[in-house]
This record gives C-alpha cells, sequence and structure tokens, in this order.
C-alpha cells in the first residue's frame, strides 16, 4: 500500500511519485489550499491539494484528525520560506494527485500534541497515547536495545533459552502471584519473580552461556521504576569468574551506549566497595554525577550533651553524619523546612545544619539552632571535616545508621538537582564487596542481602559461623546514574555450602527440600561454579530515552496501583469458572465510613 514512509523522504526525492499512508496529524486549509500533515510511525510530511483535482480535493475537505489516509503524489522542494528545520521531511513537500480515506476516526479524547493529558487518561487510550511520536522512538529505540543486546550475546556464545511462565512458589523478597490449577484442585502456580533456580539448573545442564530477554512478576507496592510485571535480561554462564562476567557485561552495555546513542562511557567502568558506598554516598547505587558525600562525624559526638546526636553516636547501630552543601547560606528557612519534610519520607525525624557565615569568627561567625549544644572544638573539627568555607550550609543527620544512609543519600542527589550541582551526563559504577548478610532486629535473624543461592567468597567461609556479619557475598552490582542496571552474583555451586546457608537464614533441611528439593538434588550431579548478572532491561530504556518512569517505555503498562486502565484488569470471573478451579471467594469487608 506504500512506496515510501513519510519521514523517509528528503531531498533525494524531488520529482519522484510516491505512495504514502498513515494518519491525518493535522489539517489546514489556506485560502483554498489545503495542508494535510501525514504521519506514520516514521515521521511526518506535508501533503498539498490543490483545487485543480477537484475529486481528490474534495475528499481532502472531508479529512479530519486522525483520519487514515493513502496518498499518491509528486515530492517537490517547499516553497522558499516555508521550510522546516525542526522536522526531518521541511525541505520538501507531497503535491497530492490522489487521496483515499481508508478509514474515519471520531474526535480522538486527547490530541497528539497536548503535553498536558494526564497519565490517567494517555493509559486509559493508550492505543492513541502510543501514536505521539515521543512514544513511538521510545518503544523503536527499545526494539534497537533488545535487537543490539541479542546480536552481542549470539555473538558471543550465548543460548537464548525459555524457562516456564507457570513455576512453584519460592520465597524470592516478594509476594508471588498465584495460579489455581484446575487439573490439581486446590493447589496453585506461581508466576516467576525471576528465572533464578531454572537458569542455575541450565548450568548444571551443561548449556553453558544461557540468555534471555524474560517477563517476570512480582506482587509488591509500585513505585516510578516497578511494574507488577517487567521484563529482565537474563544472563549466566558456567566456568566463568565474577571478573570474566563482569568484563564481557561491562563491554555489551558500553557496546549498547556507543552503538545506540552515540555515546562512549568509562572505560573501564569505576568499581567501589559496598563499605564504601554506603559511608560516602549512603546508598549502594550512589549517583556519581553528584559531587555531595556524607561525612561521619559521629566519634566527635559521643561526649557532646546534645542526645539527639549523642544517642546515635554511641549506639552502635547507629550514625551520625554531615553533608556540606556549596552555597547552602543561599537556602530560605522555607526551603530548609521543605527538605526537612523530604528527609522525613525515609524516617529521618529532623535535619539539623548550621549556616557558614564568616568562618574566621568562629561560633559567632555560623548560624544554627544546635550551636548551643555542641563545644567550640566539636563545632570547628566538624566544619574542618566537611570542608565547609564561607557561605555553605551544613547538614546532619542522626538516627539508627540505616535512616541515615537512605535520608541524606536521597537528600545528597535532590540538592544536587534542584541547586544545578549535577557533573557529567552518564556515570556508570560497579559496586563489589557486598555484605552476605543482614540482620534483622525485629525478626532477630540474618537475611540475605541479594538471595539464598549467592556464594560466599572462598576467604569468608569460615565466617558463615563465627561471623556472619563480616562474610562478603561473590557478588556485584552495576549502577548508571544512581540507577541499580542490573546484579549478579557467582552461585553457590556445592550441596554443603548451600546448606550450610540455609541453616544461617533459619531455613530447616525439611523446608528447604520442600522448596528447594529440586536445585538441591541437581548439585549433587557434577554442578559446575556458575554464576551471571541480570539486567532490568525497563529501567535501562528508561535511563537511555531520558525519562523518569519506566512506564514511559512500556507499550501497556499497569497503574501504581497495579491496574490497566485501557483494559480494565484486574476483573471479576464468572462463578462457573471459579467453580471450575475450586475456589469460592469470601464477602470483602466493607471500610467503616469515615467520622
Amino acid at each position: 500500500m506504500r512506496t515510501h514512509y513519510c519521514g523517509a523522504l528528503n531531498g533525494e526525492h524531488l520529482d519522484q511519485e510516491v505512495t504514502l499512508v498513515g494518519w491525518a496529524h493535522r489539517r489546514r486549509d489556506h485560502g483554498g489550499v489545503i495542508f494535510i500533515d501525514l504521519r506514520d510511525r516514521d515521521g511526518r510530511v506535508q501533503v498539498v491539494f490543490d483545487p485543480d483535482t477537484e475529486t481528490t480535493f474534495a475528499t481532502a475537505e472531508r479529512v479530519r484528525s486522525e483520519f487514515v489516509l493513502q496518498v499518491r503524489g509528486r515530492v517537490r522542494l517547499r516553497p522558499e520560506g516555508t521550510q522546516n528545520p525542526d522536522l526531518a521531511t521541511g525541505q520538501v513537500e507531497v503535491l497530492g494527485k490522489q487521496l483515499e480515506i481508508i478509514n474515519t476516526s471520531e474526535t480522538p479524547p486527547f490530541h497528539l500534541d497536548d503535553d498536558a493529558v494526564s497519565e490517567e487518561h494517555r493509559l486509559r487510550y493508550r492505543y492513541i497515547d502510543l501514536r505521539r511520536p515521543e512514544m513511538l522512538q521510545r518503544i523503536q529505540l527499545r526494539a534497537q536495545v533488545t535487537r543490539e543486546l541479542r546480536r552481542y550475546l549470539d555473538d558471543n556464545g550465548f543460548l537464548d533459552i525459555e524457562t516456564p511462565i507457570l513455576t512453584r512458589a519460592t520465597p524470592e523478597g516478594a509476594r508471588d502471584y498465584l495460579v489455581p490449577s484446575r487439573t490439581h484442585p486446590g493447589e496453585f502456580f506461581a508466576l516467576p519473580q525471576s528465572p533464578q533456580l531454572f537458569k542455575q539448573l541450565l548450568m548444571m545442564s551443561g548449556m553453558d552461556r544461557y540468555y534471555q530477554i524474560v517477563r517476570c512478576f512480582r506482587d509488591e507496592d509500585l513505585r516510578a521504576d516497578r511494574q507488577p510485571e517487567f521484563t529482565q535480561l537474563d544472563i549466566e554462564t558456567s566456568f566463568m569468574n565474577e571478573e570474566q562476567i563482569m568484563q564481557l557485561n561491562e563491554d555489551m552495555i558500553r557496546g549498547l551506549f556507543r552503538d545506540v546513542l552515540a555515546v562512549e562511557l568509562d572505560n573501564p567502568f569505576p568499581r567501589m566497595t559496598w563499605h564504601e558506598a554506603m559511608q560516602r554516598f549512603g546508598s549502594d547505587r550512589p549517583d556519581l554525577r553528584v559531587k555531595l558525600e556524607l561525612v561521619d562525624v559521629g566519634d566527635l559526638m559521643q561526649g557532646v550533651d546534645f542526645k539527639v546526636f549523642a544517642g546515635p553516636a554511641l549506639d552502635p547501630q547507629g550514625r551520625v553524619a554531615a553533608l556540606r552543601l556549596p552555597k547552602g547560606c543561599e537556602l530560605t528557612r522555607k526551603e530548609i523546612d521543605e527538605y526537612t519534610r523530604f528527609v522525613g519520607i525515609y524516617g529521618a525525624r529532623g535535619l539539623a545544619y548550621i549556616k557558614v557565615n564568616e568562618l574566621a569568627n568562629g561560633r559567632e561567625g555560623l548560624q544554627s539552632p544546635i550551636l548551643k549544644f555542641l563545644p567550640d572544638d566539636v563545632v570547628m573539627e566538624i566544619m574542618q571535616r566537611t570542608g565547609a568555607g564561607n557561605g555553605d550550609l551544613v547538614f546532619f543527620g542522626a538516627d539508627k545508621a540505616s535512616i541515615v544512609n537512605e535520608a541524606l543519600g536521597a537528600l545528597r542527589v535532590k540538592l544536587a538537582e534542584d541547586r544545578g550541582l549535577m557533573e557529567g551526563e552518564w556515570k556508570p559504577l560497579w559496586v563489589v564487596d557486598f555484605p552476605m548478610f543482614d540482620w534483622d532486629g525485629d525478626a532477630e535473624r540474618w537475611n540475605s542481602l541479594h538471595h539464598p543461592f549467592t556464594a560466599p567468597k572462598e576467604e569468608h567461609l569460615d565466617l558463615l559461623e563465627s561471623d556472619p556479619g563480616a562474610c562478603h557475598s561473590r557478588a556485584y552490582d552495576m549502577v548508571l546514574n544512581g540507577t541499580e542496571l542490573g546484579g549478579g552474583s557467582i552461585r553457590i555451586h556445592r550441596t554443603q555450602v548451600q546448606r550450610r546457608v540455609f541453616e544461617l537464614l533459619g531455613i530447616s533441611d525439611e523446608e528447604a527440600e520442600e522448596k528447594f528439593g529440586f536445585l538441591l538434588d541437581a548439585l549433587k550431579y557434577g554442578c559446575p561454579p556458575h554464576g551471571g548478572l541480570a539486567f532490568g532491561l525497563d529501567r535501562l530504556v528508561m535511563l537511555m530515552t531520558g525519562t523518569t518512569s519506566i512506564r514511559e517505555v512500556m507499550a501497556f503498562p499497569k497503574t501504581q496501583t497495579a491496574a490497566c486502565l485501557l483494559t480494565d484488569a484486574p476483573s471479576a470471573v464468572a462463578d462457573t469458572q471459579l467453580r471450575e478451579l475450586n475456589i469460592r471467594l469470601r464477602p470483602i469487608a466493607e471500610k467503616p465510613a469515615a467520622s
């Protein structure tokens, strides 16, 4: 039905007869001459209809927004002074000779050029929203990304292997989506949170190098970079150590950015231990475009007569840290109050600060409600340790270390965004030497920081029983601009080590057999050393397109409440279906009326 895509026409096609198809993006009637901007997935081109061709002109008069058209005409240069340098086809236009209305359209729920449309409205009419040029470009870039990733992995000997979607429920940190079985009454499949166990089994099967662009499912609370179903690039290898796996994946991502965005990422990617990342940035996925850093001052606060600081300073699980903001004295009291409310989101109970007006004047040159609680020598040491100078402001966090890290870690990024302190466009990073476990004080038990199949460092095996908190794993995360692109590890390949880890995590032999029996059996039969890495494909494309939500790079995403406005899912099902599945619904308790 077409000879060319609309967006492909340029000066090389002058005087050619072309046939185009697409949607009427806009129609304009200029004193007897009708202009129609015809749009397809490749772009737009201006089509001109003169009254000389009466039948065609009469058809053009009937065209409205989003009509589906077929146009036959001749490519010519636009008249002098009417060229549009902002449009790829802006030098040329098509003189329409024949026009067919393939299909009409009712008035669309919103115009494609309207930037003020709510996200809810866009998701309800997603098929209209996806016609917008920016959405088309994002979906096209996503397709290009997956094509390049597949090419790289294929060229490096990886096999694309599918793993089951219907599997059994396993504890992986989030709630499973359950699927009732009709043929096994009272029993359920689970949708996979990741192919973790299957990809390990593939290594045990001798596949050596596996990859898959796979759909994963997690029933968890959502945010900008989470969806109940998401896409993951899953990679697993045998007989490769972490250095080799990291190098292979680093080369893949560097090549992807070069080929798709013409961007050269650092070579090599810098590396940072988990401990250093938490101490300096309060996050295990630090944004290195932000130069602001956390500085420990807890040792200075242990003897002060100020319990807000002294308490956390004396608590082994506490932390007191400072964050210097250059030229922070410019902040108003209202702005400081807004930042105080911001850190409250992360559990912080306040945000102390000191403004540095004139450092040479000592205490008299400083301004803060907390100065009266701090001795002169402590104040001056804080100034020196943070590098504060005239015009700067120093924020403080004092609480449990986890709260301080999360609150000040988020604050440093927000300050940089608000005050134009971002440096550089792309900052990749490997974070390594993760703790193997973290302690859950409420439950009084150890938890896996990643998952229970992550291998401990060989030199730390003896710490599994003697000092689990000091045990490091063979895990590694790739971070870009403060977003975790992917995470992975070397896996446990020896039965006795896996059982030791299960025991430390409070998983009994009976529970391990029930939940992971097939994996434990496979470990007995010549399991090779293996490891891998999984990338969040949606997050990767989100970063590459400069958007802030993965919903903007998914064709049909869910809302923040895990609902699909387009199809009105989830929805009720017929009683007959429920009976076939041996399911009976309980009445949903009504919420009490608001007083």
